[in-house]
């Protein structure tokens, strides 16, 4: 039933207020809510996301991770879990606990993963706030949120459920393309009071292991500029690395971030900065 407004007159007054209860419930049992926004899809925003869960995991903290790309999602695919189904108990639905992290997506749900998600809004914003409230998280030290590009209703509504200490991650690449849509995405936060830790500059150049050089496939100094104008750290500036890059198609976040000695240090970077 669509919500009309009007409380008073609602035949299921009272019913958005449990609802809320439980909600609160479950947020109330995590600690920091980490958001890693892009205006832009393709900007490795998901890498992020999940290489942030897999650190705070091996440094010993309590984490999930939410996807909540309905149409694109890549943690199964980065986690190596693409192959598995989520389960259930009486109290809810159990995440899959992968290299220490609790690790929740709709690819985990799906049968085939090549379906695609063929949803109107309403149904979307459903889904997405069982993947929240009805999930056994447990208690939990940070929740990362790996969000759809954009400001659109999944990105919207989320926001507005999450509560309580919360902080978005912006991920950019150098070029004007990006930024461009991650200077809305700035604005999206501004105006739903997030506060925003930091930007990080994914694809920061490629340097040649034959000669050593380092080439900027996507113009520089984007990420820099795009600090400097909203008054926000430079969390990190991460460059094209291609081992990296096919550790993550395999499945095998471990070996990526060892492969990419400078990524896993940027990240830690990251990591320190969010708290």
């Amino acid at each position: 039933m669509a919500c009309s407004g009007n409380c008073s007159s609602c035949g299921e007054k009272g019913s958005c207020e449990n609802e809320d209860k439980k909600l609160n419930e479950v947020l109330s049992k995590i600690g920091k809510k980490i958001m890693v926004l892009s205006g832009k899809g393709g900007v490795g925003k998901s890498s992020v996301a999940g290489s942030l869960a897999f650190l705070l995991a091996r440094a010993g903290k309590r984490v999930g991770l939410l996807d909540l790309d309905f149409h694109g999602p890549s943690q199964p695919t980065l986690f190596g879990a693409a192959h598995l189904r989520l389960g259930a108990s009486e109290e809810g639905l159990l995440p899959l606990e992968v290299n220490g992290v609790k690790l929740i997506s709709i690819g985990l749900v799906m049968e085939d993963p090549d379906q695609a998600v063929i949803w109107r809004g309403p149904a979307k914003i459903g889904v997405l706030k069982q993947l929240i409230e009805d999930v056994v998280w447990g208690e939990l030290d940070y929740l990362i949120l790996d969000f759809p590009p954009g400001c659109g209703d999944e990105v919207l509504s989320a926001a507005q459920m999450i509560k309580g200490d919360r902080a978005a991650v912006i991920v950019t690449t150098p070029q004007e393309m990006s930024m461009a849509d991650c200077r809305k995405c700035i604005d999206f936060c501004k105006k739903l009071e997030i506060g925003i830790a930091g930007i990080v500059e994914n694809m920061t150049g490629f340097t040649c292991p034959d000669c050593g050089h380092t080439h900027q496939l996507f113009s520089s100094g984007g990420g820099e500029a795009l600090a400097r104008r909203y008054g926000a750290p430079l969390l990190a500036q991460l460059p094209i690395n291609p081992k990296f890059m096919a550790f993550c198609d395999n499945g095998d976040l471990d070996q990526a971030l060892e492969n990419a000695p400078e990524i896993r240090s940027s990240m830690e970077n990251v990591i320190k900065a969010i708290g």
